[in-house]
């Protein structure tokens, strides 16, 4: 009967005739409210897996561009004229950073202007174009220029693949689908290695490592074309029938009222006129935008970037002299643990993963700092360097490193979803390039054991912070997420 009824009460209708501030939204929200019930099982998750896949091509492409330039970095500088300058060898591997918080800046009106999928294809325009001009480059100008370039493409998709995956995914498996981006990430990065070591001995190789990086962006901008578009992001367009199309498409026939009616009850929790910037610091999103934001700058101000960049320098004090050695070894557990997150995710929650993690790294970096501060240790400083090191990248990749991506689209409501998600991920540029600029002059200043002091102190207020202000996302959907955090209009 409770079917019967929502047929005749629940029409397809066009997306242009239907707006949320119509009398029939009210109506519809009224007859859905009370009948629909959440089904039982959860949403079949191998509809939305494909989608999810071409989305993850960007996380791939993010790691790819971050690790790219590594192996070849000094057969580039003899190719164009400026080896042995470290300061432009330093610009050649920031300069993407830099372009990475400007495509950030933007990102958040881009994808809510033109929709998630066309913000993924409007960033594989820089990331294309940078890619060629790095790989033809003559001089130390346009390598910049395209490093540049693929960095603000880059900018623009990490956000939106986090909006993407978030909001497209069954809320069973939201976290297994949100950890896939880090995997993605580390298999971008073992990519580059991978791909940079003919360098040495096949001159002009390292051009090559640009030209491969046009092909999963082709694949990406061509893959989206077919992607179905975010339901909620439609919904907020007042395009209700596409909605409830793409719904169909990601979840299954049978979920598509149960969803609207998930949608139309989160809508009371919202504002009638689009969000702007200043909308975040108003006293109804602040708090959790603040918590978004502070996430991301612990996860940089740990270290994790330090290690990531310098992780040669660490093993060769524990007597490890292979480059090679020492970044598979920090990629290859990365990757692993990574992996183990992504299976965790949905069963631990992302709170408590977030809390072992984060006192997993304290741990790794407190044992390193006493080690390396007590002269009568000395003898153990190369076995606790090593395996240290190793530790504090496992429980980073469990927790600390694909967590914040997941679980602040989860946090923040859908009104301001993607330039909350922008302003963080924006924090997150800043404190990286801080740690990646900073750290060698740190080091030769005060020591390797006072920035692990600190670094573990920030683990250790991070701890502290989280069990405060974070809650458990796990098995909620985004609307129930968003009514508990947000008071009522």
């Amino acid at each position: 009967m409770v079917d019967s009824y929502l047929d005749i009460m629940y029409k397809r209708l066009p997306s242009r005739d239907y707006r949320s501030d119509d009398p029939g939204f009210a109506s519809l929200s009224i007859s859905l409210d009370p009948l629909i019930e959440v089904p039982i099982a959860s949403p079949p998750w191998h509809l939305s897996f494909p989608h999810v896949s071409v989305a993850l091509l960007a996380a791939v492409l993010f790691g790819y561009h971050m690790g790219v330039v590594n192996a070849p970095l000094q057969a580039i500088s003899e190719d164009l004229g400026f080896s042995g300058n470290a300061l432009a060898q330093g610009w050649v591997v920031s300069t993407c950073l830099f372009g990475a918080f400007f495509g950030c800046a933007t990102s958040g009106s881009i994808a809510d202007t033109f929709g998630r999928r066309r913000a993924f294809q409007l960033s594989t325009v820089p990331m294309l174009l940078g890619a060629c001009i790095s790989a033809s480059a003559s001089n130390l100008n346009s390598m910049i220029l395209g490093r540049l370039l693929v960095g603000v493409g880059l900018g623009i998709s990490g956000p939106v693949t986090a909006l993407y995956v978030t909001e497209i995914s069954p809320t069973a498996v939201r976290g297994t689908f949100g950890s896939l981006a880090q995997i993605a990430n580390c298999i971008g990065i073992l990519g580059a290695l991978v791909m940079g070591l003919p360098v040495a001995t096949i001159p002009g190789w390292w051009r090559k490592c640009f030209w491969i990086a046009t092909m999963p962006a082709a694949l990406l901008a061509i893959g989206m074309e077919f992607c179905s578009e975010s339901p909620r992001w439609l919904f907020k367009s007042s395009r209700l029938a596409d909605a409830e199309h793409e719904i169909e498409r990601l979840w299954g026939a049978a979920y598509v009222k149960c969803a609207l009616s998930e949608l139309i009850r989160g809508e009371k929790h919202e504002e009638d006129e689009p969000a702007t910037f200043a909308d975040l610091l108003s006293d109804r999103y602040r708090k959790v935008v603040i918590i978004g934001a502070a996430l991301f700058a612990f996860q940089q101000l740990a270290g994790i970037n330090a290690v990531f960049y310098f992780s040669s320098t660490v093993f060769r004090s524990a007597g490890i002299t292979s480059d090679l050695v020492a970044s598979v070894s920090v990629g290859v557990v990365n990757l692993l643990a990574s992996i183990i997150a992504a299976c965790l995710m949905d069963s631990q929650g992302r709170r408590n993963l977030l809390i072992w993690s984060f006192t997993g790294m304290f741990i790794a970096l407190a044992v390193q700092a006493i080690v390396g501060s007590i002269s009568a240790l000395s003898s153990l400083q190369k076995t606790v360097s090593l395996s240290g090191t190793l530790m504090y990248v496992l429980s980073f990749a469990l927790g600390v490193g694909p967590v914040p991506a997941l679980l602040l689209p989860e946090i923040f409501p859908n009104r301001i979803r993607a330039k909350a998600m922008a302003v963080s991920m924006c924090v997150h540029w800043v404190a990286n390039c801080f740690v990646g600029l900073m750290f060698l002059h740190l080091l030769e200043r005060f020591g390797a054991p006072s920035l692990y002091s600190f670094f573990a102190l920030v683990c250790c207020m991070a701890v502290l912070f989280v069990r405060r202000n974070v809650m458990e996302t796990k098995g909620k959907s985004l609307e129930e997420i968003e009514a508990a955090l947000l008071p009522e209009k």
